[in-house]
């Protein structure tokens, strides 16, 4: 019986392949503290990359200027409102939970309420299940502070690497171009999958917060809801929650307002949530998130429940990228090794015009 002897060749591309991926775990697992930086710097570079060969490749400006002024641009308009958020949060919530009495109060009123309620008696409201709400609110407060720094470290290192990704744009793109073994039909469903996934959630997550919260924030305050701007914020902060969303913090406060007795007020709150605070979700995804990125629901919602636990708050943006991406790859397994070639016609595909073009000549 004759064996058939693996190829020298074959076996150096599997040991470098093996070799490469053992050094980017290595890499990749001593510098996780930073990895939120590099996400950030990789967003941002996808965001601001068509600007930034328009002012360099049109307008004619030099490259480290035009890093500078995108840096400049997102320390105004993301870093310093985020920073005064989060310094504002941590005020209020402070403020908040040291006031204890008031919450007693109001969560006494809620108990007596929903005691005698068909679906709400079930909810354990006992004062050890208050306590332990407290507690466990207040002890994420320090992991907050700690956070924060966190936060700004990796501030710091999304616009270092996000100035050396854009002066270095050109030769960086290429390389990566180059080392993808794909043809030049799969690496275009790549690159599109990754502007689509990135420039929508980047932007239709904050877009939708904002406008939750507003929303809601006028509603509190004509239905006479106590600390309506800290509630609207943390409605809008909400929206990321998947599938239950702004209705984490609407609701109770709809039971709250039934508890305290003002019937009128809590019913039109109640609608006024239901009605504008959620349906203006419906209306922003068929409207102006639809045009930025039409991403289906069910990879929004398991996509940040996995990124989440995976990058933190950036989670929001590369969680539903993991999961496209496996649509993505069976794309390209089809046109790579495939008798067939999966297309996706609601797209313009222009390398795949540039093939045809190519074979007819």
């Amino acid at each position: 019986m004759k064996y058939k002897q693996i190829n020298n060749n074959s076996i150096n591309q599997i040991m470098l392949i093996i070799i490469i991926v053992l050094i980017l775990i290595l890499v990749f697992s001593n510098l996780s503290y930073y990895l939120p930086g590099f996400l950030g710097a990789i967003t941002l570079y996808i965001l601001f990359r068509k600007s930034y060969f328009h002012l360099t490749e049109v307008r004619r400006w030099k490259k480290t200027l035009a890093s500078i002024f995108f840096i400049v641009l997102s320390i105004v308009f993301i870093v310093l409102p985020l920073w005064a958020l989060i310094d504002y949060l941590i005020a209020q919530l402070n403020s908040f939970l040291g006031n204890r009495e008031e919450i007693v109060q109001k969560f006494n009123m809620l108990k007596e309420y929903m005691a005698d309620k068909p679906l709400l008696r079930d909810i354990d409201m006992s004062d050890a299940a208050l306590l332990t709400l407290l507690q466990n609110l207040t002890r994420y407060v320090p992991s907050i502070l700690n956070s924060v720094a966190e936060v700004a470290i990796n501030i710091i290192v999304t616009l270092f690497v996000l100035y050396f990704m854009q002066v270095h744009a050109k030769k960086m793109e290429l390389t990566i171009y180059r080392a993808i073994p794909f043809s030049r039909m799969s690496k275009q469903e790549i690159w599109d999958e990754v502007h689509m996934m990135v420039r929508s959630n980047a932007l239709g997550i904050p877009i939708l917060g904002f406008f939750q919260g507003v929303v809601a924030m006028i509603g509190y305050w004509i239905f006479g809801v106590e600390s309506y701007i800290l509630l609207g914020l943390l409605t809008g902060i909400a929206s990321i929650i998947p599938i239950l969303g702004t209705m984490t913090i609407y609701v109770p406060i709809c039971l709250i307002a039934f508890a305290t007795g003002s019937l009128g007020n809590a019913i039109g709150l109640t609608l006024y949530c239901f009605f504008l605070v959620g349906g203006i979700d419906n209306i922003l995804r068929f409207t102006i998130l639809k045009t930025i990125g039409n991403v289906p629901p069910m990879i929004t919602v398991f996509g940040v429940l996995l990124g989440l636990n995976l990058f933190g708050m950036l989670g929001l943006i590369f969680g539903p990228l993991i999961l496209s991406s496996i649509g993505v790859l069976v794309k390209v397994y089809s046109n790579e090794y495939g008798k067939g070639i999966v297309r996706d016609y609601s797209r313009p595909r222009v390398l795949q015009q540039k093939d045809s073009s190519d074979e007819n000549g």
